[in-house]
């Protein structure tokens, strides 16, 4: 996924300071601290703490400030990778090249880690709610976004509908949920922060968000492992509900560019440079991983 211009200068800082905070951490027993740290350095684009970085920058506010709710964020994000990796989930081996955390630590630690790195995350938004009220409007936006009318939501709607034949209304309450909520809550929580409107984010968030599991449903029936860093063809074999599944390839990827389109559209109110968030729809829509 070749990234904006800017997307490296984010990244950098987040890497930075997640690895600061891993650093920190001394949970015992000593297992459940290298579980935490396993996951939530693995890697990966970092698309959520990097939108919330680049939101805040493109609203005015010192990014550089706010290094503890990107780390929750990517936290509350990382948490709902490891569970998904679980045998009763989605039951892979491998997460972004590596041996997933069941596979490293055994299932039971694996749950643990999950459970662990959330209640983390709201640790992180605890101490900065004290910071303000826009700073508890944004760890509200994070629970909510994370929640049961969010990302959990959409998990359990993905499994509801595993083996079922649906349609366009089914698959995209999945992908706004799973995908969508906690892609938007980082734009939405910068915006709170900044004291912005949080409308414009919202949409352009949930829409990229369904693009994003658009393109992954692409990588996974048609990707090259190596690249992908995950097993691929599992949600063919599991019989998901996925893009491919209702639409077929050439109207899969006619929704992909109606929502790549969306995107774009969305961003005409934003006051200011919305370059960056313009250059990443490309980015997304053309990914390979």
């Amino acid at each position: 996924m070749s990234m904006p211009v800017g997307y490296q200068k984010y990244l950098d800082f987040f890497e930075k300071a997640l690895n600061e905070a891993c650093g920190s951490m001394r949970f015992t027993p000593a297992i459940l601290t290298e579980s935490m740290r396993y996951s939530l350095q693995s890697g990966g684009k970092r698309l959520r703490p990097v939108l919330f970085l680049a939101m805040l920058n493109a609203c005015g506010c010192d990014y550089e400030k706010e290094a503890a709710l990107a780390v929750a964020l990517e936290s509350v994000h990382t948490y709902s990778l490891v569970h998904d990796d679980l045998p009763a989930m989605d039951n892979d081996d491998f997460r972004r090249g590596k041996p997933s955390s069941h596979k490293k630590f055994g299932e039971a630690h694996a749950i643990l880690a999950g459970d662990a790195l959330l209640s983390y995350a709201f640790d992180l938004l605890l101490n900065e709610a004290a910071r303000g009220e826009q700073y508890r409007r944004a760890a509200k936006i994070l629970s909510e976004a994370s929640g049961v009318d969010g990302m959990i939501s959409g998990q359990s709607y993905d499994i509801s509908y595993t083996g079922k034949s649906l349609g366009k209304e089914e698959l995209l309450t999945v992908y706004q949920r799973k995908t969508g909520a906690l892609i938007a809550a980082g734009m939405k929580m910068a915006c709170a922060i900044a004291q912005k409107n949080e409308n414009i984010a919202a949409e352009y968030g949930e829409n990229l968000g369904i693009l994003f599991q658009l393109t992954d449903d692409f990588i996974d029936e048609y990707g090259e492992s190596g690249e992908a860093g995950k097993t691929l063809g599992k949600d063919k074999r599991a019989d998901k509900l996925t893009c491919i599944k209702v639409f077929g390839l050439e109207g899969a990827e006619a929704l992909a560019d109606e929502y790549a389109e969306k995107c774009r559209v969305s961003l005409k109110g934003f006051e200011g440079d919305a370059s960056f968030f313009t250059q990443l729809v490309d980015c997304v829509r053309d990914r390979t991983n």
